[in-house]
């Protein structure tokens, strides 16, 4: 992977974005900007000479993310805008503006209908609606509730409001290991809704209270904490890509996604910190297809040597997770296709 990777990007945006982006459009340019303290997240290094392909069209790019349900330092729009600024995101640096699409306090709303399997209708994080185009940068991963993620999973969980994002945790449920429990409380402070107690130094979750986000899973520091389906782990993945359908309904003359194989980490770039890759860096994708890239990104992983073994690694890493469920689920709604060609440029 060259240290400068200018030159590729440009020539795969030149090859993808055909005439779709115009003069004077909007473009959202969606990523994930990382939780402080995680090392594996997208660098501007990727990031900045696509928006300067876009600014060369005379188009307008906004760097854009929504604010996330669990109380890490991306819940609130001031906190979000600083821990990006950490990371190297802001208008000064990369030349553009950066914009929290859900609003300072979470609640910037377009309602889009779909009429699918679980939704009739979906709350979206009403910047990124807006704009005309919509380009999506994701870093690939694992992913401990979907088994990966990828540009699905960072168009439909990515730009969904709070709202939205407790609508399609809601067959999550939590459970707590007491033997495995250390007390120390981080549960509790990350708990966006308050659901979590510390009962004779162990957490105690009310489920009552508990709106299935399942991030005390990924804050716990003994692993103490796991997701219990109260569905299927299935249910999450096909909301999320209804939650995509939504996201790219009016943005069917201008969608283009980029997924970066490198520093493939097991997890989500949610976690405040990261693990080893699972494969060796890879390199990147671009389509105008969002089903086929995220397809053709899980075959060149399972193809390639790494520290997880077997046909499948995401399979290998979270055994109870069929992540080919939001591929299939995302094809059947007419997303796109899981057939693909590759071409390699340059």
């Amino acid at each position: 992977m060259s240290a400068d990777p200018g030159a590729g990007l440009s020539l795969l945006f030149d090859a993808v974005k055909g005439s779709a982006i115009k003069g004077a459009d909007t473009v959202a340019v969606k990523m994930h900007f990382g939780e402080p303290g995680n090392t594996a997240y997208l660098k501007p290094k990727f990031v900045k000479p696509i928006i300067e392909c876009i600014k060369k069209l005379g188009a307008k790019p906004f760097l854009t993310d929504a604010n996330t349900l669990y109380k890490g330092e991306r819940n609130d729009s001031a906190s979000h805008l600083a821990a990006a600024k950490k990371h190297g995101y802001c208008p000064e640096t990369m030349g553009c503006p950066v914009v929290i699409a859900d609003g300072p306090d979470g609640h910037s709303v377009s309602k889009i209908a779909v009429n699918l399997k679980h939704f009739k209708e979906v709350s979206l994080a009403k910047s990124a609606v807006d704009a005309d185009c919509l380009v999506a940068l994701s870093h690939f991963k694992g992913h401990d509730a979907t088994g990966f993620g990828g540009a699905i999973k960072n168009v439909g969980m990515g730009l969904g409001t709070k709202a939205g994002k407790a609508q399609m945790h809601s067959d999550v449920i939590p459970s707590v290991n007491l033997k495995t429990c250390s007390g120390d409380g981080t549960c509790v402070r990350w708990c966006p809704t308050k659901a979590i107690t510390l009962v004779n130094n162990k957490a105690t979750i009310d489920l009552k209270k508990c709106i299935g986000c399942g991030e005390c899973v990924a804050v716990c520091p003994t692993g103490a904490i796991a997701i219990s389906w109260a569905g299927t782990p299935d249910s999450l993945q096909e909301k999320i890509a209804e939650y995509a359908f939504g996201a790219l309904k009016d943005k069917k003359r201008c969608a283009l996604f980029i997924n970066f194989i490198v520093e493939v980490s097991p997890n989500c770039d949610c976690y405040s910190h990261n693990d080893e890759p699972i494969v060796p860096d890879i390199g990147i994708l671009a389509s105008n297809d969002i089903v086929a890239i995220d397809q053709a990104s899980v075959d060149l992983i399972n193809s390639t040597g790494g520290r997880i073994k077997g046909p499948d690694k995401f399979r290998s890493l979270y055994p109870d997770i069929d992540s080919s469920v939001q591929l299939k689920h995302a094809e059947a709604i007419g997303l796109g296709s899981r057939q693909y060609e590759l071409v390699k440029l340059g």
